[in-house]
């Protein structure tokens, strides 16, 4: 098979998409220089959780970005600006005050706040009903 220049170049361009996703690996809030893995398996054993995770990471952020380009939404981004292509790591962190609490046998929400009342309606029914909200 004979690929064109142009054939080539997109190839390698799509590259960047897989790569900018372990791109988190140098954020210091992941803690990598922290883990010490002494055995080949190990390592092996880490670079697949990572890999898994990153799948998973991509498959949530796709769900979201495909929810709100078909309701015609936006959410807000870090800069307050509407957008429908919002990552997942800023929608994971607006939720990072969220806690549930059980009290007497019943589960209630703490600290829900507008922003998040506006996202949660765009992530999966799963998340929905983990924030009691079905």
């Amino acid at each position: 098979m004979q690929w064109s220049h142009d054939d080539i170049l997109r190839e390698y361009k799509n590259q960047q998409a897989c790569e900018r996703g372990f791109r988190l690996i140098k954020d210091p809030l992941f803690f990598a220089a922290s883990v010490f893995l002494k055995t080949p398996r190990r390592i092996v054993a880490v670079a697949m959780i990572m890999a898994l995770c990153l799948m998973v990471y991509s498959l949530g952020q796709r769900q979201l970005r495909q929810a709100l380009e078909q309701a015609q939404e936006t959410l807000p981004n870090q800069k307050g600006k509407p957008t429908q292509t919002t990552t997942l790591r800023w929608i994971l962190q607006c939720f990072q005050a969220v806690h549930l609490v059980r009290l007497d046998g019943v589960m209630h929400l703490i600290k829900l706040n507008d922003r998040q009342r506006l996202i949660l309606p765009f992530l999966s029914g799963a998340c929905q009903k983990y924030y009691l909200l079905c």
